[in-house]
């Protein structure tokens, strides 16, 4: 009995060695050039993993600036760091685009509560952004529990007075839950428009979340075309509270809420697109962006979201100059402002380029998070996109098996054209709504292996995009 345990156990660890051995690259199928792609990847993995800053840069950006909302003292620190950043791995050239950017600031901490059967309930809730805040008393009202637009639309004048509480959650059948946050989001944007047209008093709206947690989740919403005089608070409380909040209805439909915000929109402040940049070799006036997102929500420290593809996107620069990896194409690294409540930062960009006639082949955007990679998604014509999916056995390897069409990101779309091949970087989504636009979304909740794979996931991409990618044109099959 004893030998065969042993036997069994010995079994057990051989299976356990073959599970855990690293899946190696086959050169045999692979062309003399795709040879050549193979170890240059593999030289790009092996500097993140044991030679890479994202970390360290990420614990900078977060512990010492924290959230940066555009319009903010640290929003204005953070280009500073953004540039010093920029010019200490060596960059060709650095300099800042001047943008102008909206300055919503939150004021004092939400207070949110109601009573039932004599006990009073605290509600953890946070404004959204550009909402009003509260008459100075805050705002108290009875509340219609809907789960869609069209459903509050059809109560129509029956808002009058009310408070109008938006509780669809998401999709959980949903693998992707990006795709269960763009089923959900359109509550949080549009409710208030729909609901002041009525006459609501307000509009609380469930957070934006896979989870069940007591932490509100912030994000932007707008008023659209209606009048300045219909505008009414908007917040979100936290799938906790939206749950409970939803069964107390059942059992008193006449229950008030009351909720209190001082948040306020001021004039546009002035800001900068930090922009850095490794000049190509062959055809330098080509260029190729990798950037992300550099303001964040206040309410954390804009860890994954998005300080995670602001270091990444550096990072793809400094592996190349750490490789010596010379691009053929110029090589340009964008901070993007004003992601989170415009995207006047993107618009502006795009502009300029517009402006200056640059020629734009190409462009990666990592703004989903910090966790394990899972493949990028492709929005470029169809010989491109094939010749994107044609590299799926090289990067297959470091755990990059989709590449399917879809968006690209917020700040690079606005290049988009025919010509032009831009890919959005994708980690996987399972735990980035647990932290998005939340006090959560703080630098412990990145793993650091997990951003270095990201950054030379990035790095991988960017050089066969160079490399494949020529002269604005698509590749013919």
């Amino acid at each position: 009995m004893k030998k065969l345990s042993l036997l069994v156990l010995g079994a057990i660890f051989i299976i356990s060695c073959n599970q855990n051995q690293e899946k190696k690259v086959d050169p045999s199928n692979f062309s003399s050039e795709e040879k050549i792609d193979s170890t240059k990847i593999k030289t790009l993995f092996n500097s993140a993993l044991t030679e890479g800053k994202s970390y360290e840069w990420l614990r900078d950006l977060t512990q010492n600036i924290g959230g940066r909302l555009s319009g903010s003292p640290e929003a204005a620190k953070s280009v500073i760091w953004g540039k010093q950043l920029m010019q200490e791995i060596g960059l060709d050239s650095v300099w800042l685009q001047p943008v102008m950017v909206p300055h919503w600031v939150r004021g004092e901490k939400e207070v949110a509560n109601y009573t039932l059967n004599g006990t009073k309930k605290n509600v953890p809730i946070c404004a959204l952004g550009f909402s009003i805040a509260t008459q100075k008393n805050g705002v108290t009202a009875e509340v219609l529990d809907v789960k869609s637009l069209d459903e509050a639309k059809s109560l129509g004048a029956k808002m009058k007075g009310k408070i109008v509480f938006f509780n669809r959650p998401f999709d959980n059948t949903l693998i992707n839950t990006f795709k269960a946050y763009g089923g959900c989001v359109d509550q949080r944007v549009a409710g208030a428009a729909i609901c002041g047209k009525f006459g609501a008093k307000g509009v609380i709206v469930r957070s934006m979340t896979n989870g069940v947690d007591d932490y509100p989740h912030t994000g932007t919403m707008s008023y659209r075309d209606l009048p300045k005089e219909k505008y009414i608070p908007t917040a979100a409380i936290s799938s906790r509270a939206a749950n409970i909040l939803s069964n107390d209805l059942k059992t008193n439909p006449n229950l008030k809420f009351y909720f209190k915000q001082s948040c306020k929109n001021l004039p546009d402040a002035p800001s900068f697109n930090v922009v850095g940049e490794i000049k190509g070799t062959e055809t330098p006036e080509n260029i190729m962006v990798v950037g992300g997102h550099l303001d964040s929500w206040d309410l954390g420290e804009g860890a994954h979201d998005d300080g995670t593809g602001i270091v990444q996107s550096l990072e793809v620069a400094y592996l190349f100059k750490k490789n010596n990896i010379k691009p053929k194409n110029t090589l340009r690294v964008v901070f993007f402002m004003n992601e989170e409540n415009g995207t006047r930062g993107a618009k502006k960009y795009a502009e300029l380029a517009k402006l200056n006639k640059e020629n734009h082949i190409g462009g990666l955007e990592s703004d989903a998070g910090g966790h394990t990679p899972r493949g990028f998604s492709i929005d470029a014509n169809a010989v491109n996109t094939k010749l994107l999916q044609s590299w799926k056995k090289l990067l297959s390897p470091y755990g990059l098996h989709d590449l399917d069409k879809g968006g690209s990101g917020a700040d690079i779309g606005p290049l988009k054209g025919e010509n032009v091949t831009l890919v959005g970087y994708r980690p996987d989504s399972q735990r980035y709504f647990d932290y998005h636009h939340t006090s959560t979304d703080t630098f412990d909740k990145v793993n650091k292996r997990e951003l270095e794979l990201g950054s030379a996931s990035m790095a991988s991409i960017i050089y066969l995009m160079d490399k494949y990618l020529y002269n604005n044109t698509p590749i013919k099959p």
